[in-house]
């Protein structure tokens, strides 16, 4: 492997740990805060079942199968998920693992609705064509596990320094 400078390393561990912010919020956010609320009425608890019936995705038939069931186990594993993987990419810990159950959830997020339109879609920030911000992060994570990150700052550096 190329030896990286001290700003490469720096600017992926960044890279790293921002995008397992991002993913531990997701799942914090699903897990922690569950009750919707409008202007302080609940309107209900976190579901994937909305995201999962509006599947539009070569998967969509497995993704509507998944939410007819989201009530059960699917509410809860994706914020636990979500969470693990921030925890891994943030920690530098199992960072391996957390990045390719990152790439695997980012996969069937991008998968579930691929851009094809190119206009806006209600509850959709921007307009996108193939290209999401779900599939930029995922090739994001990607550099992160190619580049080995586990090697420059984390648990895993601290843990295998004692082994």
């Amino acid at each position: 492997m190329p030896t990286l400078s001290r700003a490469q390393g720096i600017t992926l561990v960044l890279l790293r740990t921002l995008i397992g912010w991002h993913f531990l919020y997701e799942g914090y956010y699903k897990l922690v805060l569950p009750a919707w609320t409008r202007g302080g009425t609940p309107i209900g608890k976190w579901s994937a079942a909305g995201y999962l019936a509006a599947a539009t995705g070569p998967l969509a038939g497995v993704f509507h199968a998944l939410g007819a069931s989201a009530g059960s186990w699917i509410d809860l594993a994706v914020p636990i998920g979500l969470t693990l993987v921030g925890l891994s990419l943030m920690l530098g810990v199992f960072t391996r693992l957390g990045c390719w159950g990152a790439m695997l959830m980012l996969a069937l997020f991008y998968l579930s609705a691929i851009p094809v339109t190119g206009t806006p879609v209600p509850g959709q920030e921007g307009e996108y064509i193939l290209v999401s911000k779900n599939l930029i992060e995922l090739v994001a994570v990607a550099v992160i596990l190619t580049f080995r990150t586990e090697r420059i700052a984390g648990l895993d550096l601290l843990f295998a320094k004692q082994a």
